[in-house]
């Protein structure tokens, strides 16, 4: 069955969703705007716009801390935007039942590859961070190029029916690569390409603020996926040796914070890709021992972690994306 969609008269794809959906997805978040209503100041929403906070829910994300340390924004004025969007949300306990159903917004993303989906559950799923990490070629990135065009799929067909998010530190993003995927799936490429937005990052810094820019571009369009190729590379430029150590950790637990509060906050799938280390203790019967880069920080962050290898043999990474060996 060909996936069903729409084209407006410049050829890109447009994102259809149900009533249902529809529904859920204005619920997903109340927007920043509407504590006007509840006597903020408009100046004082756009100071917080400023600073990439957009809706009521990433806004209980930040501490009153880091709210003050925003240019024009007082301890005072930092208790009354809190207060004012508490009133708008219910951030207190919920009963089982209610997470339950609440839990029901989760979309599962295909990954093109019917065991792979089957592993994950049913794909890649929104409201969390999925990791893969493996040594070079092991399929990483190809996984991430696949999932640019799978993603658009609709609801029906195991796809996330919204817009792709891609920050790039290693400048391994290949538009030409799309091309063959999604003929494979039976859509437009040009259209494809068009609801995927791209960012070369080049320090870490950078790559945190390209994630603070994103919150405005996701409150105003329906985006699904976002990745982060790779999450680790431009720590390990950026700091080096013991010395640093501590601080690269404490940036890089910054940033999946970050990554973490955008999934839950927009209802989007979160995919990194990251490195690997050898691993001398690794154990005498291993005969590669290499374990994922980043330590415990990273590993407690992700909530699935997916070790790729390369292939033995005969076995490849088609053009066509991941899918599955044929007989």
């Amino acid at each position: 069955m060909a996936p069903s969609k729409q084209y407006d008269e410049g050829g890109q794809l447009q994102l259809m969703m149900d009533g249902d959906r529809i529904e859920e997805e204005e619920e997903c978040f109340e927007s920043i705007d509407k504590l006007i209503s509840q006597g903020i100041n408009s100046g004082d929403v756009k100071k917080l716009q400023d600073a990439g906070i957009y809706t009521c829910n990433g806004l209980m994300m930040h501490t009153k801390k880091s709210l003050t340390g925003i240019k024009g924004l007082s301890e005072a004025k930092v208790d009354k935007i809190c207060e004012a969007a508490e009133k708008l949300l219910s951030q207190g306990f919920m009963t089982g039942s209610d997470l339950l159903i609440k839990r029901k917004s989760v979309v599962r993303i295909t990954t093109g590859s019917q065991a792979l989906d089957e592993l994950l559950g049913g794909g890649i799923e929104t409201l969390c961070i999925t990791e893969a990490f493996g040594e070079f070629r092991s399929g990483k990135t190809q996984l991430a190029h696949t999932l640019c065009v799978s993603t658009q799929l609709p609801l029906h067909m195991h796809g996330g029916n919204g817009k792709v998010a891609y920050i790039d530190t290693e400048g391994t993003f290949r538009p030409e690569r799309i091309v063959p995927i999604a003929e494979r799936f039976g859509m437009d490429a040009n259209a494809v390409l068009d609801n995927i937005i791209y960012a070369r990052a080049y320090t870490y810094e950078h790559q945190y603020n390209l994630l603070l820019g994103l919150a405005a571009k996701m409150a105003e369009e329906p985006f699904r996926l976002l990745i982060v190729d790779s999450v680790i590379a431009l720590f390990r430029v950026d700091f080096s040796g013991r010395g640093e150590l501590a601080e690269r950790q404490q940036k890089l637990a910054q940033m999946l914070s970050r990554l973490t509060k955008i999934a839950e906050e927009f209802n989007v799938a979160v995919y990194i890709t990251n490195q690997v280390i050898a691993d001398p203790g690794g154990g005498m019967f291993i005969t590669d021992p290499k374990k994922p880069a980043g330590g415990h920080v990273l590993a407690h962050a992700a909530t699935i972690r997916l070790m790729l290898r390369k292939g033995k043999g005969e076995q490849r990474v088609t053009s066509g994306g991941i899918m599955d060996a044929k007989d």
